[in-house]
């Protein structure tokens, strides 16, 4: 089975990955990838590293989206705020997969904090999370999250931490965990901390522990661009068709 795919913004990060994972899919067929100000250039001319792996040439989005009625999935990989006026448009048969946060928050008028990005107490993500953390649980703390740039190309790693009604150990917390987890095969459980430099360009997430009394820590490393991003992107488009979710995902890391 081929699935036609379309690709809404091409030219950036997000974009970039999943050019650079669906090219090697065994049942992924890019139709056409639009980058409004790189129209008529090749794919490999802007993204170097995909050089002699595509013949693809970036297009403009099409004025009339019924014209894309033949298309089994599309990607929208746009800046924040695009894809709300895209995806309503697109033809009803086709399977729509977004890389932004638009359609993640029930309440829209959050996204106004996007324009705070990285920007203490008013991180584009803070409604998501609070969303999610009050929809499995009697949760009414207050949420301190904080990021911070880090110097290198890619990757995310969260220090996450949490007060236990009772102790825990971190072998109690391994062992949560890894029953949570047991159909995952993307999340890895490792001793100590994680470290970005083993998730860089793949799609695995890893967890690690530590605990003193009822004080919990949970660390995660994962790469942004493809667990954050293209790679969850192209799992779901897995899941979506029928397919193993690790169909196109098996990518190894790099050591160094």
């Amino acid at each position: 089975m081929k699935i036609k795919i379309a690709i809404f913004g091409g030219s950036g990060y997000g974009g970039s990955e999943l050019l650079r994972i669906l090219l090697l899919h065994p049942n992924a067929e890019i139709r056409f990838v639009t980058a409004n100000e790189h129209a008529g250039k090749a794919v490999s001319e802007v993204h170097r590293n995909l050089l002699g792996l595509t013949d693809l040439r970036f297009g403009k989005a099409p004025e009339d989206f019924e014209s894309l009625a033949d298309l089994d999935c599309v990607f929208l990989a746009l800046p924040h705020g695009q894809a709300m006026d895209i995806a309503p448009r697109l033809p009803a048969s086709a399977k729509v997969i977004d890389l932004s946060g638009d359609f993640r928050l029930r309440d829209a008028s959050a996204l106004s904090n996007s324009f705070y990005a990285y920007k203490p107490f008013a991180h584009q993500h803070v409604p998501e999370i609070e969303q999610e953390l009050k929809s499995i649980g009697d949760w009414t703390n207050e949420l301190v999250f904080m990021t911070h740039s880090l110097p290198v190309a890619r990757g995310i790693f969260a220090s996450i931490y949490t007060e236990t009604k009772h102790e825990m150990g971190v072998g109690d917390a391994r062992a949560m965990f890894a029953d949570f987890y047991r159909d995952s095969f993307f999340v890895r459980l490792v001793d100590g901390s994680p470290d970005i430099n083993w998730v860089k360009t793949t799609n695995f997430c890893d967890i690690g522990f530590a605990a003193r009394g009822r004080q919990l820590v949970i660390f995660t490393a994962l790469d942004n661009l493809v667990k954050g991003a293209a790679g969850q992107a192209v799992q779901n488009m897995n899941l979506m068709f029928g397919l193993d979710e690790k169909t196109g995902l098996m990518l190894t890391g790099n050591n160094p």
